[in-house]
């Protein structure tokens, strides 16, 4: 179907793959940090501009603004990908939800304007999961609550969400399109946290603490 919306729809596709990518690329972490701040996040702890690596870093109220420019993207993308291919086929909501989630992922970890050197995207990849349905959201927050509240570790739950995501975009929304979209975003989610997977297989992962410090970690 993918692939016939594609040919059939073109200009209405790539409106959805380019705007969705375009909002993924406004790291709130990197535009706290490098215009704000006055000092790229990228350039402490991990190296990676997310919300963990930012609030070990700098902390504050700012992170509340990291928050909120990653959800916000998050949520203008897929409102864009639902608005656009519904407009097509009301039936292609769904389906325009996954596309637009997916390119905004791909922004978020490859920015264009910040050097293709971007987050992990969970933080969005959790607000596209309560947009496309509300039973994938609470089992994908769910798993990442839980196993971050039982282990301090936010990799963890990071990856339990990404491995959770297709699994349950499968059971509960099904159709092959859509299961293709979640499976990429999930991977995405996981690859995003290879460097933590090697850590926690290690013993070296650092638990998160409500107490900032200047250390590599998720």
């Amino acid at each position: 179907m993918l692939l016939d919306l594609l040919l059939e729809n073109t200009f209405m596709v790539l409106l959805v793959i380019v705007g969705a990518y375009f909002f993924g690329c406004f790291n709130g972490a990197v535009i706290v940090s490098k215009y704000i701040l006055r000092d790229d996040v990228r350039n402490h702890g991990s190296g990676n501009a997310g919300l963990t690596n930012f609030y070990r870093t700098f902390g504050g109220v700012l992170t509340f603004v990291v928050i909120g420019t990653d959800v916000l993207k998050a949520v203008l993308a897929v409102l864009l990908g639902s608005f656009v291919l519904s407009g097509i086929d009301p039936e292609l909501m769904v389906l325009g939800k996954l596309l637009a989630g997916m390119c905004c992922i791909l922004g978020h970890m490859f920015p264009c304007m910040f050097r293709f050197k971007g987050g992990k995207g969970i933080l969005s990849g959790g607000t596209i999961a309560i947009m496309l349905d509300w039973r994938v959201a609470i089992i994908v927050w769910g798993a990442f609550i839980i196993l971050v509240l039982l282990t301090r570790f936010v990799s963890l739950g990071s990856i339990a969400a990404g491995v959770g995501f297709p699994l349950t975009t499968g059971y509960f929304i099904g159709g092959m399109d859509h299961i293709i979209l979640a499976t990429i975003i999930g991977f995405l989610l996981v690859w995003g946290h290879r460097a933590n997977i090697k850590r926690l297989l290690a013993g070296e992962e650092n638990k998160f603490s409500f107490r900032r410090k200047k250390a590599g970690g998720t």
